[in-house]
């Protein structure tokens, strides 16, 4: 098999799942350029798109599917806790949520998942 046989996926993973994505929040860049960070609608879309997240967040949480299913619903919901307080005590560091829910979600995963 060719080498470009075995990429040509990520290629088109970029070209169709990722640049227009990309322009998008370009343009938003472009647009937000000069808004008072505390104007309604700053704050009106800083809301819907906390929402959107946490309601995929949940989604992916509830009904998993794939390996994620196979993690006990207790198990995962134990991570998001877990992520949450570690944010909370590190100085709301969102990656130091995610690098402690993260972990919590692979132990309990190694250790609860039969």
């Amino acid at each position: 098999m060719s080498m470009t046989a075995e990429l040509w996926p990520y290629l088109v993973l970029i070209v169709v799942g990722f640049l227009p994505n990309e322009v998008w929040r370009l343009l938003g860049l472009v647009l937000a350029r000069g808004l008072n960070e505390e104007s309604q609608i700053v704050l009106w879309s800083r809301a819907v798109a906390t929402a959107i997240l946490a309601g995929v967040v949940a989604k992916l949480i509830v009904f998993s599917n794939g390996a994620l299913a196979n993690i006990p619903l207790e198990v995962r919901m134990g991570a998001v806790l877990v992520g949450f307080a570690a944010f909370l005590l590190i100085r709301r560091s969102a990656l130091a949520g995610v690098i402690a829910g993260e972990a919590t979600l692979l132990l309990g995963g190694y250790l609860f998942t039969p």
